[in-house]
């Protein structure tokens, strides 16, 4: 089966040789490209079935990768189940306007924690100018189309009620009633906005000189924005399952390339959003791996963050709080709670689970008694 290791072994030093990469891109290819391999090294671990110790490549651990991130997924939705509230939730979807596309080429950081705060800071405007209360939110950014083209936009999972001015009273409102209107019109006033005070503060001088702030956003101005608000399928949980799926993941996975010959990669794609559909997409090698170079987040940049009562300073304080004024018990969640499967190859193949990352038991030199030399004989300094 191939992997992105595997076509990243192959491809990153033509495509280094051609293409402008950043440390962070580098940095991302080297490790890929080392995971779960001998470069790497093995450490011992003790299968939870039969007790027995199993050596296993280590990995790399770059939030970049396919193969790492998978326990850290878990226990992050874990963690937001834990904190549902039991009312309905909202799904919000802020896509950025593609003449903005441009600023994400040279200046990614300053880019996309503008459109971040954009996004949260919309909705608590306009629950609070449209419905009087005080919301909250969780944002998620998320980049890629099923091409690993650049799709630019904001998940918010709003719950349906929020705290009254005076914090002493649970006010819900039906998802209906968060105007959708005022929400594009917002999030459009926030973000240009907040470019326009990232360029005073030098935030895009790594602009060339052929793009300007001015006229991007005299462009965009004028055209009409697009926001998603609908009630998830499924429900809060399964919105929240959903979301994961982009927390801890890369452009693409390993499941889903089908070969690799001839430095051409094929992989699975949907028809279309929504569709279950799926086609096939041959690329280019070097297109492949610039595709999913774009994605690589910058570092230190959070994918995940929290606005309104939902924020991290006071969320475990205004979570409770929100329960009792509710007054209703939150519903456990429905799925057993994460636990990681440890087992050696043995036990990996009676349960019929593929695993590739096994690593052959370290050789143990065989041990020699050497003569101890005497110490010189010599005069001892005082």
């Amino acid at each position: 089966m191939v992997d992105l290791g595997e076509i990243v072994r192959e491809e990153s030093a033509r495509y280094l040789q051609t293409h402008y990469a950043s440390p962070v891109r580098r940095k991302a290819l080297q490790d890929i490209s080392e995971c779960r391999t001998e470069a790497r090294g093995s450490k011992t671990a003790e299968c939870d079935d039969c007790g027995e110790e199993y050596q296993l490549f280590c990995s790399c651990g770059n939030r970049s990768c396919p193969l790492c991130g998978g326990e850290a997924r878990e226990k992050w939705l874990e963690a937001r189940e834990q904190e549902l509230l039991p009312v309905p939730y909202l799904h919000i979807v802020f896509p950025v306007p593609r003449e903005l596309y441009v600023l994400a080429l040279y200046c990614q950081r300053a880019f996309y924690d503008a459109v971040m705060r954009a996004a949260g800071q919309a909705v608590m405007d306009v629950g609070r100018s449209a419905l009087h209360l005080q919301l909250g939110c969780l944002t998620l950014f998320h980049t890629w189309t099923q091409t690993m083209l650049w799709y630019l936009h904001v998940h918010c999972a709003v719950p349906a009620g929020g705290f009254s001015p005076d914090r002493s009273r649970w006010q819900p409102f039906d998802p209906r009633d968060l105007p959708a209107k005022a929400l594009r019109k917002r999030f459009g006033q926030l973000l240009c906005r907040a470019l326009q005070e990232a360029a005073r503060k030098g935030k895009f001088v790594g602009l060339p000189p052929t793009v300007r702030i001015e006229q991007l956003l005299v462009r965009v101005r004028t055209r009409r924005w697009k926001v998603y608000a609908k009630p998830p399928f499924g429900g809060p949980q399964k919105l929240l399952e959903y979301l994961a799926q982009y927390m801890y993941r890369v452009a693409i996975t390993n499941e889903r390339i089908e070969s690799y010959e001839n430095h051409q990669v094929t992989f699975r794609c949907r028809v279309s959003a929504g569709s279950s559909d799926q086609t096939l997409c041959t690329l280019d090698a070097q297109k492949f791996v610039d595709r999913f170079l774009m994605h690589v987040p910058p570092k230190g940049f959070v994918r995940a963050r929290s606005y309104g009562f939902l924020g991290n300073r006071n969320r475990k304080q205004n979570n409770e709080h929100a329960v009792q004024l509710i007054g209703k018990a939150r519903t456990p969640p429905s799925r057993e709670p994460f636990k990681p499967v440890r087992l050696c190859p043995a036990c990996a193949a009676k349960r019929g689970m593929r695993r590739t990352h096994f690593a052959p038991a370290p050789e143990v030199e065989p041990q020699f008694d050497l003569p101890l030399r005497p110490p010189p004989v010599g005069p001892i300094a005082a």
